[in-house]
């Protein structure tokens, strides 16, 4: 990295895997690695501590390995909706229910195979649930539900060619055998999504409905999204777990080599794949929010044209590109019936839908590899004069990031066409965002779009 880069700001989320087409991975852990540095893939601190002299290889790549496990733990990959508890079963359970309500589904169960079912004796089974969205009153774990190899079922057809199935009626099926225990007897229409990577399939997420409904795209582009992400994620750290044993015994270059090489991948899939969830979240949102454009999308680009003309580094871009996307992330997990209804809103359905930041605050609290997003979503409500929301927060006291994306935000909402009005002109939207700087928004965020506007 150079110094000039340096002053300006890295991205967090730059793409710099080009770099790495022609070079093989020995030569981009070289002990002298010059100016090259990775950082999709590796930090500067990491480049540092691995170009150190090291007169041992096998030393030299254990030390390699330790640094990347250090990083990419399993609280840094999987900890990605709705949950705070560390215990296993408790997190899976919270996921399914975050997907229900997500999904506006009756049901979600989630399967894995026995690899990542740690402390459950699965018997013959080839996939045993793991959590649920049913509240059960005995514990459901003791009686070993899932599914065996030879199953004629929908589940265990999806894991298996990991591909996804959808079933609008079931009853016309004589396949479908319902689980009593989950409350299968009302089920009437079926989704199952596996959950896996490119190389491997580690289960299968379940979304149940007791009447006849298909998943729009949006949410099944999500839902798909999200199985690749846990794949991927659970497979890392799976690699990871034979990583420290390989770092502890006795073991050959080559062995720690072909280690090193498949981390590395691993962990530019795990990239790959929460940049797709970022995205297609988005996207669901705006579904949800009955946008008739892509709103997010075009709130965070409009965000990213502010950010430069306000002459602002690369990283900081990139983390305001990514709340543009996600504020309004917290609608994700309300009904679309407040978003459709004709007539006046309940001070119950308001509440819900003036408090949605706040949902979408607590979502992302739990996403690691976006916490520095928070910030920048948690005080876009807020004011120039200090009579916005959440905490009436007043001028320069207001995260820059977030006076970007209230402006971003607010032309966008005003220049698109809603389920309830039609879309502003440009020049009608300028004309208010104008009267208003200095009391809603940053009159220099209001100057740099009217320059953009020009």
């Amino acid at each position: 990295m150079t110094d000039r880069e340096e002053e300006l700001g890295a991205s967090l989320f730059g793409r710099t895997l080009d770099l790495m087409e022609n070079d093989p991975l020995e030569e981009i852990f070289a002990l002298n690695m010059g100016d090259f540095i990775s950082e999709y893939l590796i930090s500067e601190d990491l480049a540092n501590k691995i170009g150190k002299d090291v007169k041992d290889k096998t030393e030299k790549l254990k030390s390699q390995l330790k640094e990347l496990i250090s990083i990419y733990s399993l609280d840094n990959t999987l900890c990605v909706l709705g949950f705070s508890s560390q215990d296993e079963y408790v997190v899976y359970n919270s996921i399914a229910k975050t997907l229900a309500q997500i999904l506006e589904a009756d049901a979600c169960h989630i399967y894995l195979t026995k690899d990542y079912t740690k402390g459950l004796n699965l018997e013959n089974k080839l996939l045993g649930l793991v959590g649920s969205s049913v509240d059960f009153d005995e514990d459901i774990y003791a009686k070993k539900l899932g599914y065996t190899e030879d199953d004629d079922s929908f589940v265990v057809k999806a894991f298996k060619t990991i591909e996804k199935i959808q079933i609008k009626d079931v009853s016309q099926l004589e396949s479908f055998v319902p689980k009593y225990e989950l409350k299968e007897y009302d089920v009437k229409s079926l989704s199952v999504v596996p959950i896996h990577n490119n190389a491997y399939v580690v289960g299968v997420i379940v979304i149940e409905n007791y009447k006849e409904k298909t998943i729009k795209r949006a949410y099944m582009n999500l839902l798909e999204t999200i199985g690749r992400l846990f794949g991927t994620s659970m497979n890392l750290q799976k690699v990871i777990e034979e990583t420290e044993i390989l770092i502890k015994e006795s073991s050959s270059v080559q062995d720690l080599q072909h280690m090193r090489a498949e981390l590395t991948a691993l962990i530019g899939d795990l990239g790959t794949q929460q940049q797709a969830f970022v995205e297609k979240l988005a996207k669901a949102v705006d579904e949800k929010g009955q946008y008739k454009v892509a709103h997010s999308q075009n709130t965070a680009e409009l965000s990213k044209k502010l950010c430069k003309e306000l002459g602002l580094n690369e990283k900081t871009t990139d983390l305001v590109y990514y709340a543009g996307l996600l504020q309004n992330i917290g609608k994700i997990t309300l009904p679309e019936s407040l978003f459709t209804k004709q007539g006046k809103l309940s001070k119950d359905e308001w509440d819900k839908l003036q408090n949605h930041p706040n949902v979408g605050v607590n979502l992302l609290m739990n996403i690691n590899f976006l916490s520095e997003v928070i910030p920048y979503i948690h005080y876009h409500k807020e004011r120039w004069d200090g009579k916005g929301e959440p905490e009436g927060l007043k001028g320069n006291s207001i995260p820059f990031g977030s006076r970007i994306i209230a402006v971003a935000d607010a032309y966008t909402a005003m220049t698109s066409d809603r389920s309830y009005r039609s879309a502003m002109t440009q020049e009608q939207a300028l004309d208010i965002i104008k009267e208003e700087a200095g009391a809603k928004w940053d009159p220099d965020v209001v100057n740099a779009l009217f320059n953009l506007m020009k």
